[in-house]
C-alpha cells in the first residue's frame, strides 16, 4: 500500500542525506521526494511517498525516528490528509491542435505559463491521479516534457504536526 510519511527534521547538511542513505541501506524504495524549510529557519519538512505492508511502515518510521535530524515523523495515511503535486508539461502546439490542448488544459484547471508559436507550457496542481489522467487525455504524442514535484501532503482540520 502506498504511504506518504511527513518529517520534520533538522535543517543541516547531510539530513536529507542520511534519511535517504536509511532507505537505501535496508532495500525500501522511495517513489518520491520532497524537502523544504518550513516557517521555522531551523526545520525543514521533508515528504516521502513509499509503499510497503503496515510492517514495514511501522519499521521504516521507528528507523527514521532514531535518527538525530528527526524531530517528528507522522504516516499520513493514518488520518484524513490533503495531497498535491505540481507538474509542468511541454507540448507540441501547433494548428488546430493548439485550441484543442488550450481547452483540455482548461478543462483540468491547468494554466499555460508559457507560449511560443510550436510549444505551450502547461502548468497544473492536483492529485497524482488527476495528472496521470490529464497526460491521458492529451496522449503522448504531443507530449514533449514532463516535470512532476511527487506529492506534498498536510493533515486536514485540526490535525497539525507540531514539534
Amino acid at each position: 500500500m502506498r504511504h506518504i510519511l511527513s518529517l520534520l527534521i533538522e535543517n543541516e547538511a547531510g539530513a536529507l542525506s542520511r534519511v535517504a542513505g536509511l532507505f537505501s541501506a535496508r532495500a525500501y524504495n522511495i517513489e518520491s521526494l520532497t524537502v523544504a524549510p518550513t516557517e521555522d529557519p531551523t526545520l525543514s519538512r521533508m515528504t516521502i511517498v513509499t509503499s510497503g505492508s503496515d510492517d514495514v511502515i511501522e519499521q521504516i518510521t521507528k528507523q527514521v525516528n532514531k535518527l538525530i535530524e528527526v524531530v517528528k515523523v507522522v504516516d499520513l495515511n493514518e488520518g484524513r490528509y490533503i495531497e498535491r503535486e505540481l507538474m509542468l508539461v511541454k507540448v507540441r502546439a501547433v494548428g488546430k491542435d493548439r485550441e484543442e490542448i488550450k481547452r483540455t488544459g482548461d478543462i483540468f484547471r491547468g494554466r499555460i505559463v508559457d507560449v511560443t508559436d510550436k510549444t505551450y507550457t502547461i502548468e497544473l496542481t492536483g492529485t497524482s491521479d488527476k495528472l496521470d489522467a490529464f497526460i491521458e487525455a492529451l496522449g503522448k504524442s504531443v507530449i514533449l516534457e514532463t516535470v512532476r514535484t511527487g506529492p506534498s501532503g498536510i493533515g486536514r482540520g485540526e490535525w497539525i504536526m507540531r514539534v
